[in-house]
């Protein structure tokens, strides 16, 4: 087993090269906001994807459309509005006169890195088409079924002060995002840092530091590092303690509806995993599943009434499960 695991180390560390460079062309253009770009990496190299919530105009489009660049991949972007059609993100069927038959016209969905600018002003049809999208990975378009390309990676963004023409996403759409990224202001000096980059000579072009076939090969050794069977049960009880906090000796149930599903265990582990990676190493930490905790946990928790009126958040839950839940 350490011969193992120090193989999975050496491999590690080969990988992180590359993805400290990719964090580095990405900081080229975009200034701080270090957090997000590490929780974004770590759901694209765990093979999930993400909802990022924040306020117009801290950089969420840039971030991801720059990523994209760093990563060669091809980039789609969809701009939900209250009248989209499923059409409009799928494609369609048209028929060509000139041959007597029908073609396929293919949509925006058809790409690797896939933007989902404020998802939530679709209506429900077209957020079930991009829900069998980001589960199965494919689409139906009139009967037929087309795989999507690999990777496959949505960021779907989300505006946290505006509800007036907004549909709230179903709970089972929700779950299917592995992380839910808050993104903050940035600092004052990271704001005069956006002044003169934006407003001088304008940010310098990143350069394409990684295929879709290396992320691919990433995605597919995360699954090979190492996770103790003791860990894995700590990301299982943090999960469970949101579902039956009484035996853990938390006073959270009055404010939970509902707990997190078997979802967020996996994508605990899975998420600790590429950390790990991410740190060199081919074995994971319970302080790798506490780093990505919030984001794995806050859209999963269903607050109740008496949450809402005494101004309990499900970040206060998650913080609290963490201070009880034993650590192996």
């Amino acid at each position: 087993m350490a011969d193992d695991i120090e193989a999975l180390n050496h491999q590690a560390k080969d990988y992180v090269r590359e993805i400290v460079r990719v964090k580095q062309e990405i900081g080229k253009v975009i200034v701080g906001q270090d957090d997000t770009i590490e929780k974004t990496l770590i759901a694209l190299f765990s093979g999930g994807h993400i909802l990022i919530e924040g306020v117009p105009g801290i950089a969420k489009t840039l971030l991801i459309s720059t990523l994209s660049h760093c990563l060669g991949c091809s980039f789609g972007r969809i701009q939900f509005t209250p009248d989209l059609l499923p059409s409009d993100i799928l494609g369609t069927h048209i028929f060509n006169q000139s041959l007597a038959s029908f073609s396929t016209i293919k949509g925006p969905v058809f790409h690797n890195i896939i933007l989902a600018d404020e998802v939530n002003r679709a209506p429900p049809k077209v957020q079930s088409a991009l829900l069998e999208a980001m589960q199965e990975q494919q689409v139906t378009l009139q009967g037929e079924t087309f795989t999507l390309e690999s990777p496959f990676f949505v960021l779907a963004t989300q505006n946290p002060i505006e509800s007036e023409g907004t549909y709230p996403l179903p709970e089972a759409q929700v779950d299917r995002f592995m992380f839910k990224i808050l993104m903050t202001y940035p600092s004052i000096d990271e704001e005069v840092r956006i002044l003169d980059r934006f407003t001088g000579g304008g940010p310098v072009e990143p350069e394409v530091i990684m295929s879709a076939r290396k992320i691919l090969e990433i995605q597919a050794f995360v699954r090979s590092v190492y996770a103790d069977p003791r860990v894995k049960r700590y990301a299982a009880e943090l999960v469970d303690a949101t579902r039956h906090p009484i035996p853990y000796g938390l006073d959270t149930g009055p404010y939970l509806s509902c707990g997190a599903s078997p979802r967020a265990s996996l994508y605990l582990i899975l998420g600790a995993k590429t950390r790990a990676l991410m740190g060199g190493r081919g074995y994971v930490l319970p302080e790798d599943i506490r780093a990505v905790a919030f984001e794995t946990l806050r859209h999963r928790l269903l607050l109740s009434y008496e949450a809402e009126t005494e101004g309990i958040t499900s970040s206060k839950i998650i913080e609290s499960v963490l201070n009880t839940v034993k650590v192996p």
